[in-house]
């Protein structure tokens, strides 16, 4: 059997590191705060190439306190992937805002920017691309259309932990099937912009710069001591694990190339992938998820409903056929597995079932990943 994913590998490779993050926090006697959050916003902004980080309760946290600090509120636009995890629309709605879909590339299923600028009014304050999938969106052709129009950009980068800072900001995750994961929830604002930091740590922290008093209406949403030095523990491995995650990428291309009717991911010119998901797409993907779970191989699919067709969205009063790009993705996309703890085996047992389902015989090749 090969899993979609099996959280407790990463946990037992590293449980000595997180034994004792963990014993370290319970004998600190700071729960809230303190030093583990603040070492690790040090050591996370390093990471990301950036000056700052702002440790939050979840990624949703990070991409409406973000849009909250930049003034994006009630009456602003903000331009939108039409095909993207459900959190990146509630988050501008949650700021007040107004998600506009955009259809993405369809070949690297990120933002197109082409269309993002034909869909910007006046009423548009910002663009907020997503790294779907773990590839990395065209920032610098988005940066470009955000620097004329004298709007921010800003990136979703829930799952793409190691592509490089872009923009004004990129907001982050720590679920824990993320490249980086947490033991629960967590997530993080990156930025170079210390006046923007300031902000969300304030809007985080009840509005507050110091108890009591109170600001602006902030909320609830800091990254917990004990997740930070988990995630501290973590943080030092994930350069290996991505590259291990290119390797895996690499073996996938290289088996299940000049497949009939699968298509495999492309990335844009000049991006950067870190592989969160392997995602390819297929005229029957239920039908090669039912064949492949009946060779033991797990599946997933990203992600089967697109937001404006979700019951959330009903309000806004989308229709079926109005984004054509999403719909088509949601239809056929199907996950791979893909994670840095797969064995070469599972790897070339993947790549196998896959062209066993479409009536090929599997390439042979030697088992680079142990």
């Amino acid at each position: 059997m090969t899993p979609f994913l099996d959280l407790r590998q990463a946990t037992a490779e590293l449980r000595d590191e997180i034994d004792a993050a963990i014993a370290r926090v319970l004998s600190s006697g700071r729960y809230i705060q303190g030093p583990e959050v603040e070492a690790f916003e040090d050591e996370f902004a390093g990471y990301c190439g950036a000056r700052h980080c702002v440790g939050v309760a979840s990624g949703l946290d990070a991409l409406t306190l973000l849009l909250r600090a930049l003034g994006i509120g009630e009456g602003d636009d903000v331009i939108v992937p039409s095909n993207t995890y459900i959190a990146t629309w509630l988050a501008v709605s949650a700021a007040g805002a107004r998600p506009v879909p955009v259809e993405p590339d369809p070949a690297s299923y990120n933002l197109d920017p082409e269309r993002a600028e034909r869909a910007l009014t006046r009423r548009t304050r910002a663009i907020l691309a997503v790294h779907l999938y773990g590839q990395a969106a065209r920032m610098r052709e988005l940066g470009e259309i955000a620097g004329r129009r004298g709007i921010h950009l800003i990136a979703d980068a829930a799952q793409a932990h190691g592509v490089p800072l872009a923009g004004c900001a990129s907001a982050f995750s720590f679920y824990p099937s993320k490249n980086l994961g947490a033991l629960g929830d967590g997530g993080a604002v990156v930025t170079d912009d210390g006046a923007l930091a300031a902000r969300v740590r304030v809007l985080g922290n009840y509005g507050s710069r110091e108890k009591y008093r109170h600001e602006v209406r902030g909320a609830n949403s800091r990254l917990d001591p004990l997740q930070a030095a988990i995630l501290r523990a973590k943080l030092r491995h994930l350069g290996g694990w991505n590259r291990r995650r290119r390797e895996i990428a690499a073996r996938y291309f290289a088996g299940l190339a000049g497949i009939p009717e699968l298509v495999l991911p492309r990335l844009a010119a000049g991006c950067d992938a870190v592989w969160h998901i392997f995602a390819v797409r297929h005229p029957e993907r239920d039908t090669l998820a039912r064949q492949l779970r009946q060779q033991g191989i797990e599946t997933l699919i990203h992600y089967p409903v697109p937001p404006h067709l979700s019951e959330a969205y009903r309000d806004a009063g989308f229709r079926a056929g109005d984004f054509p790009l999403a719909e088509e993705i949601a239809a056929t996309e199907l996950s791979l597995p893909l994670h840095p703890h797969m064995t070469g085996e599972q790897v070339d047992d993947v790549i196998g079932a896959v062209c066993l389902a479409a009536g090929l015989p599997a390439v042979a090749l030697a088992a680079a990943i142990s």
